[in-house]
């Protein structure tokens, strides 16, 4: 069988990473981005050295237009085509609404939700050719349920942006073998957050426990392989029941 091949935006660190190690033990071939992250895209390249898969470790600024359309035409030219998208990137930002600047605002739409329509538009005539594909979208707990958040709220409306757009692919591309889902992390330990503020969190969280970046990774295969190949448009809360 011919080896499957992921993208994985923001590949290099946190929940990125961890569905590329996942998918390298499963024998897949890999391209992941990243943006700043020079130490943790070197790292993840010494790690899988010697590895016997394919990687690419790209440096691209999703969220240009021009630039993911030169992403897909530099994985497609080196591994042949792409299998499945992997949306990880994505930054988040506090700030009361009030407060937010234009330029701030257009960040969280910019980075969040407008590299998926970029890359989703540009990798689907290969896997609608092939009659097979798997495009994966991180949006937040619950962004499905709309309620107000003035101090995200630039980030919320974007990730629920990303539910729609997700709903959206999954309609067009579905008839071609392809399906489109996303799925809503909780509190997710990535490193991000200061240790002290952790058992706060914990508290909200009704499974009492803070997860883990494999949660995420975890669902992100089952949602690439074959048991998974009628779940299509749907969204899966990797969360421990907070935010539902």
């Amino acid at each position: 069988m011919e080896q499957r091949v992921a993208l994985i935006t923001g590949g290099v660190r946190g929940i990125g990473r961890a569905v590329a190690r996942a998918l390298a033990e499963r024998n897949w071939a890999l391209a992941v981005t990243y943006r700043k992250s020079e130490a943790e895209a070197a790292a993840i390249e010494t790690e899988f050295k010697g590895r016997h898969f394919r990687l690419m470790c790209i440096r691209k600024d999703v969220s240009e237009p021009d630039a993911a359309a030169d992403l897909q035409r530099a994985v497609e030219h080196e591994m042949g085509h792409v299998d499945a998208l992997i949306n990880c990137a994505g930054p988040f930002r506090r700030v009361p609404i009030l407060e937010e600047s234009v330029e701030g605002w257009h960040a969280m739409f910019d980075n969040n939700l407008h590299p998926i329509f970029y890359l989703s538009r540009a990798l689907a005539p290969g896997m609608m050719e092939r009659k097979w594909g798997r495009i994966v979208n991180f949006a937040i707990a619950n962004a499905d349920q709309h309620i107000g958040q003035p101090n995200i709220t630039a980030h919320y409306i974007a990730k629920t942006g990303v539910l729609i757009l997700t709903r959206s692919l999954a309609k067009v591309l579905a008839p071609y073998g392809i399906t489109v889902n996303a799925i809503s992390p909780g509190f997710i330990e990535t490193g991000s957050v200061p240790q002290e503020e952790l058992p706060k969190m914990m508290k909200g969280v009704p499974a009492g426990y803070i997860g883990a970046p494999e949660d995420a990774a975890s669902a992100v295969c089952f949602l690439l392989s074959e048991e998974a190949r009628y779940i299509n448009g749907t969204n899966i809360h990797v969360s421990g029941a907070w935010g539902i």
